[in-house]
């Protein structure tokens, strides 16, 4: 089967096009940028802007299905780029999509289209979405992403919606910003941790999630891709551990890193750094659990043990062979 992939260049996309590929699909890899010596059997790269809509629609051309990875992600309150690729961007691949004739189209949203400050501690897909005004513009943008995807649906595009959890593991050449905290902590650079936890899920389980939401998946209905929530401080020693160095001493609590975020957050920014903010600390203060049931009944989405991903993002960035992934899609 034929099918595209935009943001294939990414860190999800990466993932992704192995499983596709390993399943014999033809894929069009679709970016802005095709990565360096890129020539993977089975790929074809194109270069593509999801928010020109004859672009898009020349690279959807024959496709059967559309993975939409693209999104630009910022820990600003407000920046106008990003809040169009990520609203206006998929409105244009989801309507070149249908002019085409795609037959199913996949999107890749995220958790923070869900508000994890109002949640009561839980997010399920009725938990109420990302539209308060004083949320960081990618939640924001995020959960209005979908609300343009479905103004297609409504004109008779078939198209699923996935919510990944915090995204980690190999393959990874993005250095993203958790598998860089475990790193570091695999390297003994981690002295003192930051408290609180989040649901993580391996980059590979969020491509197959994306794989069954297109074979499985309700036309219009979202699907959480969680993975398990890990406490920071357990999950970085256990980096350490693994890697064979010293591990985070202990952990700040939560609590009197919400206090001190008034003055540490300028502070960090003064340094030219995003690590202290709102953004990058909302997802460990609120530490909500993530219900996956509905991902699990419907589609059969199994993530893995976190121990497994992180010896496997350890054996990456070491330059060990990581196996290519051998679960297979029932």
């Amino acid at each position: 089967m034929k099918v595209a992939v935009t943001g294939a260049a990414g860190f999800l996309g990466t993932n992704l096009l192995r499983l596709l590929t390993d399943r014999g699909h033809e894929v069009t890899a679709i970016d802005r940028v095709r990565p360096t010596g890129a020539s993977e059997p089975g790929v074809t790269w194109v270069s593509g802007d999801v928010l020109d809509p004859a672009s898009m629609r020349s690279c959807l051309e024959g496709a059967e299905v559309v993975y939409h990875l693209v999104a630009l992600i910022t820990l600003a309150h407000k920046n106008d780029l990003a809040w169009r690729v990520n609203t206006e961007g998929v409105r244009v691949v989801a309507e070149a999509a249908r002019e085409v004739g795609v037959r199913r189209m996949v999107h890749t949203s995220s958790i923070h289209a869900f508000n994890q400050y109002s949640c009561g501690g839980t997010i399920n897909e009725r938990a109420p979405r990302s539209i308060d005004p004083d949320l960081p513009v990618y939640d924001r943008s995020k959960w209005q992403g979908e609300v343009e995807l479905r103004k297609v649906i409504d004109q008779g595009l078939d198209a699923v919606i996935c919510n990944p959890t915090g995204v980690y593991g190999p393959i990874d050449h993005s250095d993203s910003r958790i598998n860089v905290t475990l790193w570091d902590s695999a390297r003994g650079r981690t002295p003192v941790m930051i408290g609180g936890g989040f649901d993580l899920v391996d980059v590979r389980d969020v491509a197959k999630g994306l794989v069954l939401a297109g074979e499985r998946g309700k036309t219009g209905e979202n699907y959480l891709l969680g993975g398990h929530f890990v406490n920071m401080l357990e999950i970085t020693r256990l980096a350490a551990e693994i890697n064979g160095k010293f591990k985070p001493a202990f952990a700040i609590p939560p609590k009197i890193i919400a206090a001190l975020l008034p003055v540490l957050e300028p502070a960090s920014r003064a340094f030219g750094s995003d690590r202290i903010s709102k953004a990058s600390m909302g997802a460990l203060l609120s530490a909500p659990i993530v219900e996956r049931t509905k991902a699990t009944t419907e589609l059969g989405y199994q993530p893995r043990p976190a121990a497994e991903t992180v010896r496997d993002l350890i054996d990456f960035y070491n330059g060990r062979t990581v196996k290519v992934d051998t679960q297979k899609i029932a």
